[in-house]
């Protein structure tokens, strides 16, 4: 604020009372907006963990109870929604049926009771996974022509081996894709850790040469989704890689998160199709076209909005761009045709650039911008066809069971150990997304194991290789 008087020189003169005052106010509001912008961000880390939207659930310190609104509303379904209740059982598709009978008098009176018919009722009941002995009584007999001993091979048992097929694929399935513990699986079969623990180590042994197809699978794949978490291994810090695509599931469990892990997997020639990733540095020199995650994107705005909740020029970016995002990570599900999808995709592609080629003063929407200015070649493959998702969506979700191990079992215990998981987590995991019954078809590869030996497990478990 300056004051202005009459003055004999040329120009106007200043209060400088009036300027210091000013010069203060200034110097003071500017500390108020110092010291507001840090008490928000030591609010936000109290509640939401230091990274933010970023944050894992393990590191959230403080989560929010369901809202008041949610709280009030009803269960069920609307008034008047066809209802799906339980359905009679057709007795084609019953396994057992099983005959309840009522005694020939009455319990009350003593007097003969009448047959009325029969009612149906549909029950379903389920068996506790546990072994049973079993004493293999093994013939051996002896050719006296040329003098060769023959003994018969045990039925659906790999050589040498303690426990079935079907029992040792059961195990896989339950601690590696249900995320049984050991303990409990040990509980229930009433055997010995060391004895599970080497079955299982024994089935990874048997497993390993069906990798490198899983490999060749995902580098020829039309999209890729990568992604990684934290796991530890004998107690030291490490990362568990995720390598996945529709048809494919391939983990890493290595103690860096350095780029040369995921160059184990891409290989060193050019590779078609597209990766889909979040922005860590890792994945930059992979040999394939990129698309960066707009829900990681999509956090970091809302982060933005959180730590300048009253700037009105936040407010207008954040209420625009986030739409954006939404639209384009939601556009694929709509029932478009093709050309359909190009057209809407170029068309919201041209108002996230506009968007993000606005002239903006905050740093921090300066710092989203630069992002889809800089990287703009790995921000609109999604635009090129609805098979390329503009979220990284597959690869956390398939984490996610992963992540839940980890809290339960702190990683694992051993090399070995990660290795096994390793192996096993990724032919379990392709096996889901390929059949109904993961432990069936891997029990069957077993059961052609059991017979040859030197069987191939890659035909096995799926066929010949086209790749």
């Amino acid at each position: 604020m300056s004051a202005w008087r009459p003055s004999s020189r040329s120009g106007p003169a200043f209060c400088q009372e009036c300027l210091g005052k000013q010069q203060k106010i200034d110097r003071l509001e500017e500390e108020l907006r110092r010291v507001k912008a840090q008490l928000r961000y030591q609010q936000r880390t109290a509640k939401e963990g230091p990274f933010g939207s970023s944050t894992p659930s393990s590191k959230v310190p403080l989560k929010a109870n369901s809202l008041e609104e949610n709280q009030a509303r009803k269960g069920g379904a609307r008034n008047g929604h066809p209802g799906h209740g339980r359905r009679q059982l057709p007795p084609g598709q019953a396994e057992r049926m099983i005959p309840v009978h009522l005694p020939a008098c009455c319990p009350d009176c003593g007097g003969p009771l009448e047959n009325r018919g029969i009612l149906r009722r549909t029950v379903l009941d389920g068996q506790p996974l546990k072994s049973e002995r079993q004493l293999l009584r093994l013939e051996v007999k002896r050719c006296p022509k040329c003098r060769r001993t023959f003994r018969a091979r045990p039925p659906g048992v790999l050589p040498k081996g303690l426990f079935s097929n079907r029992l040792l694929s059961l195990m896989a399935v339950e601690h590696y894709l249900n995320g049984q513990t050991l303990g409990r699986l040990q509980r229930q079969l009433g055997v010995g850790t060391g004895a599970l623990v080497g079955a299982l180590h024994a089935l990874a042994r048997h497993l390993q040469p069906v990798i490198p197809r899983l490999v060749r699978e995902y580098r020829a794949a039309f999209v890729k989704h990568a992604d990684e978490t934290g796991w530890r291994t004998d107690g030291r810090g490490g990362y568990a890689w995720l390598f996945c695509t529709p048809l494919v599931s391939l983990f890493r469990f290595r103690a860096s998160r350095a780029a040369k892990v995921a160059r184990e997997v891409f290989g060193a020639r050019r590779l078609p199709g597209t990766l889909v990733v979040d922005r860590y540095g890792a994945y930059n020199q992979a040999p394939c076209a990129l698309q960066y995650c707009y829900a990681h994107l999509s956090r970091d705005i809302e982060d933005l909005q959180k730590d300048a909740p009253e700037d009105p020029e936040v407010v207008r970016f954040v209420e625009t761009a986030l739409p954006q995002l939404a639209a384009a990570m939601s556009l694929r599900q709509l029932p478009l045709s093709k050309r359909q999808f190009r057209q809407q995709a170029r068309a919201l592609q041209r108002d996230i650039e506009r968007t993000m080629d606005a002239p903006a003063r905050h740093p921090g929407i300066q710092h989203i911008q630069n992002i889809f200015r800089e990287k703009k070649d790995r921000l609109y493959r999604w635009t090129l066809d609805p098979r390329i998702p503009a979220e990284n969506n597959r690869a956390e979700r398939e984490l996610r069971p992963l992540v839940i191990a980890r809290k339960i079992s702190f990683g694992s215990q051993s090399e070995a150990g990660a290795a096994t998981r390793e192996v096993l987590m990724s032919v379990l995991l392709t096996l889901q997304k390929r059949t109904a019954d993961p432990a069936a078809a891997l029990a069957a590869m077993l059961d052609g194991l059991a017979l040859d030996p030197k069987a191939d497990p890659d035909r096995l478990l799926f066929g010949s290789d086209s790749s």
